[in-house]
C-alpha cells in the first residue's frame, strides 16, 4: 500500500505536544511531522511572512505525499490557515485539505468554564489575529474572553531555557498581566502548541482552582471526528503506524526534545528551507 501519511506541521517543537496525542488517539495512520526550527518563532512575524513560510512547509508535505495537514501551530492557524484553505488550496488541490488547531478549541472551550471569563495565552500573532476572539463568540457568546501575548515564551522553548530556574520570572511576568484583567477567570486556555512544554510551571504559577488546558488532547479528538465524518479521505490514509519526523534546523537537538515527547528514541532528518517552494 503506498504511504499516504498524515501531514503534521509547526514552526519548531511545540506541535509535538499535539502530535503527541493525535499518535495515541489514532497510532495506526502513519504520520510526517515537520518543524521549521530553524525559521522559528512565527508569532511576531508578519502576516505574509507566516503564509509564505507556512504554505511553503505545506507544499513540501504535500510532496510527501500527505493527503491531510494539520497546522499544528496557532499562529499559522491564525494568519495563513484561511488563505490557504479559500485560496491556495483552491488552485494547487481542492481535494486535499488543510486544517488548523483553532476552531477545534473554540468548539470545546467554554465547556471548561464556571464563571464564563478565560483568559488566552498565546503568540502575538495569534493575539493580534483576534481569531480566538471571533471563533469562540460563534460558540460560546456569553463567554468572557481575555488576551495577553507572551513574546519570550516561545525562544525560551525553543532554546530549551525553561528548564533553568529563572524560567519561572518570564513565565509569571505574562501570567500576572492576564490575571489583572479579571479575578474571576477560571480557565486558561495555552492557545499555543509549545506552551504545554511549560505547562507544570504555568499551573505553580496560578490558583489551585484554575483550569489550564492544553489543545493536544482537543484537537487529537477533533481530528478523529473529522476522519469519521470524511470516509472519503480517511480511505485515501496509509495506516502501517509509521512516524517521520524532519526539521530545518540541528538534528540532535530536535531528536533530543522528540525522543522525551514520545518516551522512545527519535530520529530526525534534515530539510533545508532552499528545498521549499512558494508560488
Amino acid at each position: 500500500m503506498a504511504g499516504k501519511p498524515i501531514g503534521i506541521f509547526d514552526s519548531g517543537i511545540g506541535g509535538l505536544t499535539v502530535f503527541r496525542s493525535i499518535a495515541e488517539k489514532l497510532p495506526e495512520y502513519d504520520y510526517i511531522y515537520l518543524g521549521d526550527n530553524s525559521r522559528a518563532p512565527y508569532g511576531n512575524r508578519s502576516f505574509n511572512t507566516i503564509h509564505q513560510y507556512t504554505w511553503e512547509c505545506v507544499q513540501w508535505l504535500f510532496k510527501m505525499d500527505c493527503q491531510l495537514i494539520i497546522l499544528a501551530c496557532n499562529t499559522a492557524s491564525a494568519k495563513a490557515l484561511r488563505t490557504i484553505q479559500q485560496k491556495d488550496m483552491q488552485a494547487l488541490d481542492p481535494t486535499k485539505r488543510v486544517l488548523g488547531v483553532i476552531r477545534p478549541t473554540a468548539e470545546v472551550i467554554g465547556k471548561y468554564s464556571k464563571t464564563k471569563e478565560i483568559g488566552v495565552l498565546g503568540t502575538t500573532g495569534t493575539v493580534q489575529s483576534a481569531s480566538y476572539l471571533l471563533e469562540i463568540e460563534k460558540f460560546f457568546p456569553d463567554l468572557k474572553v481575555y488576551q495577553q501575548a507572551c513574546p519570550l515564551w516561545v525562544p525560551m522553548i525553543e532554546s530549551g531555557d525553561y528548564e533553568k530556574p529563572e524560567a519561572d520570572a518570564i513565565i509569571n511576568l505574562y501570567l500576572y498581566e492576564l490575571m489583572r484583567q479579571s479575578i474571576n477567570i477560571d480557565t486558561i486556555l495555552l492557545a499555543c502548541t509549545h506552551y504545554p512544554l511549560i505547562q507544570d510551571q504555568i499551573k505553580a504559577n496560578l490558583s489551585p482552582n484554575i483550569n489550564v488546558i492544553a489543545q493536544g488532547d482537543i484537537v487529537a479528538q477533533s481530528l478523529a471526528n473529522y476522519l469519521q465524518r470524511h470516509p472519503k479521505m480517511d480511505g485515501q490514509l496509509s495506516r502501517n503506524g509509521t512516524k517521520q519526523f524532519f526539521t530545518t534546523d540541528d538534528t540532535k537537538e530536535f531528536d533530543r526534545h522528540a525522543s522525551r515527547f514520545f518516551s522512545a528514541p527519535v530520529t530526525s532528518s534534515f530539510v533545508s528551507v532552499t528545498e521549499f517552494s512558494c508560488k
